[in-house]
């Protein structure tokens, strides 16, 4: 990965100053650490950090097609670049470099804005378009790589992280409580929702147009499942055949580096099935594999499992041992590297995998996300079947909770996560009397998420699978437990069930051969028979789980206990302070346990974004 970030001053108000690009760049230096570039044409102006992996001697950005009216900054990777790059070649067109981003230059000379359909890969970008002075600016489908961006007062401001963009002095500092408000209510912020009110995540499968002082958003992909009914089905050998091919296939793209690689082992089916095919793919090549574990915790501790997959694939592994001092340790880290408040602690275990993996001079990893989700592989989905739909007469509470799905999924029977008409009454009770009064204006509820066609007359697995894309895994998984902790210590994360091709055509395998009776990503198993144990295969789902809030608070830290103080919370002016004080003995009393992840950790909550007012320079509630 690398750090983009730009200005498009429309009104030229001032000249691009050189040092004001070096300074938002510069913030995103763990991103890139190996190369700082600038570049300025007229009233706009790139800057870029470099992580070098692919064509380490001559990869250097801005990339500039032949006559230089086009240029790009791209942070990611074309994973189709070959055959990209072969085609502009029959086009005549002669490259530079043998980076893979030099690719998209040219195929906009040759395509225009709609080349961003035929791309393979994990990238946001920006595009100076010189002939008419505009920007296009894309995210790949699933938000691997963040893109944020601000547009106020004829400014268009981006970056890879927020970080760069609150360098600009333009930009003021505001807690967007409708950030707040989603982070409580689902696994996190739902672009193009942040914590800054006025700074906005592009959403993934979308881009940008900016021209003069019009920006554009359009959106270019969406995972679009077929219709419950007439979906068409073929043999399961057909199906298995497939996937192991894509899967492969995937893999291998993944492997591209001119860098040391490695890959995270949890021990489970999607982590061992990704490092079994590197080793089929490549079999002199020893990958390094890099698993966390708590010692103290024998129910979260996978050391078992993860012990059998190195002793089956034979590869050097290295061992992290994690407990709550640990977390302690790290939760600051983690709220900075996530710009915004976290839901659970689990980050810092990301952060100390990837620190970790730094050490070892390792700067891309490979790691399983995106299964779960496209598979069937959470609890949810078995939930889903056992679930029967009642009739029977309901109370008020229950018409208000149908209401309620209605709402959010357009479907009263759905169920996702939990009942959200009792947790509005819950999370309202956590907040401020101020904003108590005002959380009609901010409820997380009351805002459309995602587009409803895409659910309606779907499968209820495909309909559960395209929730927790957009939910779950795009703004969350894969920021705040990936790319985020991975770029922190300058790691690129690759994550081979996120490819397109992979993902278009796992939407066509017919549920029940994802969940097969309660047989969870059924016919992903059938395809790891080939590759690992079946103690790994058939091994009870197992969902990882960092400590929480309350055994921070078991710890007794100076800090952590000013942050959570009365007086800390009521000047804050957030939070109500007597229910945060009823919380903390609730959390601190002998031999309480939060059944995580079903209880909400409140105090998690309200204790990182407490971290995150102090870090960033945020304002009291005015």
């Amino acid at each position: 990965m690398c750090g983009i970030a730009g200005i498009y001053d429309a009104k030229r108000n001032q000249p691009i100053e050189q040092s004001l690009l070096e300074a938002m760049a510069n913030e995103l230096i763990h991103r890139g650490p190996d190369e700082l570039t600038c570049f300025v044409h007229d009233n706009i102006g790139f800057g870029f950090r470099r992580l070098s992996i692919v064509d380490v001697q001559n990869g250097h950005q801005p990339f500039y097609n032949e006559d230089q009216s086009v240029v790009v900054i791209c942070n990611g990777e074309i994973y189709n670049y070959r055959e990209l790059r072969a085609e502009m070649e029959q086009k005549g067109h002669r490259f530079k470099t043998n980076c893979d981003v030099e690719v998209i230059v040219y195929l906009y000379a040759e395509y225009g804005t709609g080349f961003v359909n035929r791309l393979n890969g994990q990238f946001a970008f920006s595009i100076l378009d010189k002939s008419d002075n505009s920007l296009f600016l894309a995210r790949d489908h699933f938000g691997i790589c963040p893109l944020f961006y601000t547009h106020f007062n004829g400014l268009f401001i981006f970056g890879s992280e927020i970080k760069a963009i609150i360098k600009h002095p333009s930009v003021k500092r505001v807690v967007n409580l409708e950030g707040l408000d989603q982070i409580f209510t689902f696994p996190g912020p739902v672009s193009p929702v942040t914590l800054f009110k006025g700074v906005h995540s592009l959403a993934p499968g979308h881009c940008i147009k900016v021209k003069g002082d019009q920006v554009e958003i359009s959106e270019y992909w969406d995972l679009d499942y077929p219709e419950a009914q007439g979906m068409s089905v073929k043999t399961e050998s057909f199906y298995i055949e497939k996937l192991e091919d894509l899967l492969l296939k995937s893999v291998k793209y993944r492997l591209n580096a001119d860098v040391p690689i490695g890959y995270y082992l949890s021990g489970g089916l999607d982590s061992s099935l990704i490092g079994a095919m590197m080793k089929a793919i490549t079999p002199g090549v020893d990958y390094p594999s890099f698993s966390i574990g708590f010692p103290s915790d024998a129910e979260m501790n996978e050391r078992k499992y993860q012990q059998i997959m190195v002793d089956h694939l034979k590869g050097t592994h290295t061992d992290i041992m994690f407990d709550s001092a640990e977390v302690e340790k790290r939760l600051k880290q983690a709220v900075w590297a996530s710009e915004g408040a976290l839901k659970e602690s689990y980050n810092t275990c990301s952060l100390a995998l990837s620190q970790a993996v730094s050490n070892r001079g390792i700067k891309v990893i490979l790691s399983g996300e995106g299964a779960d989700e496209f598979f069937g592989g959470y609890i949810g989905y078995r939930f889903d079947k056992q679930r029967n739909k009642h009739n029977e007469i309901k109370d008020l509470e229950e018409l208000l909770e149908d209401e309620y799905r209605n709402k959010l999924w357009g479907d009263s029977d759905f169920f996702y996560e939990k009942n959200y008409y009792e947790f509005s009454t819950l999370k309202a009770g956590l907040y401020s009397g101020r904003l108590r009064g005002r959380l009609k204006e901010f409820d997380a509820v009351e805002y459309l998420l995602f587009n409803k066609e895409r659910i309606r007359n779907r499968h209820t697995l495909h309909k559960r699978s395209y929730i927790d894309l957009k939910l779950r895994l795009s703004d969350h998984l894969i920021s705040d437990h990936c790319d985020r902790v991975t770029n922190a210590n300058s790691v690129e994360g690759r994550f081979p069930f996120l490819d397109i091709n992979l993902v278009e055509f796992v939407k066509t395998i017919p549920p029940d051969m994802k969940l097969n009776g309660l047989i969870e990503k059924y016919i992903l198993k059938k395809v790891a028979s080939k590759y690992i144990p079946e103690s790994i295969i058939n091994r009870q789902k197992f969902g990882f789980i960092a400590p929480g809030s309350p055994s921070l608070l078991s710890q007794n830290v100076e800090w952590i206990n000013d942050l959570l103080s009365y007086d800390k919370i009521k000047k804050q002016g957030y939070f109500d302070p007597d229910v945060v004080e009823v919380l903390k003995k609730q959390y601190s009393a002998k031999g309480f346990r939060l059944n995580l992840p079903y209880d909400s950790d409140f105090l998690i909550v309200v204790l990182t974004f407490n971290i995150f007012l102090e870090l960033f320079n945020m304002p009291d509630l005015s």
